[in-house]
């Protein structure tokens, strides 16, 4: 009897992860990457000359960061590439800028899949 309580129980908490468990997100649906785009933190900052590649284990790119004033940083960004879907997913972004003076993450993901490559939506 106990152990039918215990397995009842495991099921039980089982059903509970699966059904609070996200649908898979579905990369090729994702818009495909242009150059230049609004940046992910917002304040009207805008994203160009973004051509990411896949090295090795890495996604990486140079980009620009121009603020609404037409001030223009230069930076460079690198993800984790893992395989995901039949493609590589580039994830776990990395930034700073060319001169060393700032660096952060982004929450911004990438996607290549047979020569297409797509952004993550905002």
């Amino acid at each position: 009897m106990r152990n039918l309580i215990l397995a009842a129980a495991a099921a039980a908490v089982l059903s509970l992860a699966s059904a609070g468990a996200q649908p898979q997100e579905n990369y090729e649906s994702w818009a495909v990457l242009q150059p230049s785009f609004p940046s992910t933190g917002g304040g009207g900052i805008m994203i160009g000359e973004y051509r990411p590649v896949i090295v090795g284990k890495l996604c990486t790119t140079n980009f620009t960061a121009t603020e609404p004033n037409g001030t223009v940083y230069r930076n460079v960004v690198e993800f984790d590439a893992v395989e995901a879907q039949g493609g590589t997913l580039c994830t776990n972004g990395r930034w700073r800028s060319a001169d060393g003076s700032a660096s952060g993450t982004t929450p911004f993901r990438v996607f290549f899949k047979n020569g297409i490559v797509r952004g993550s939506p905002e």
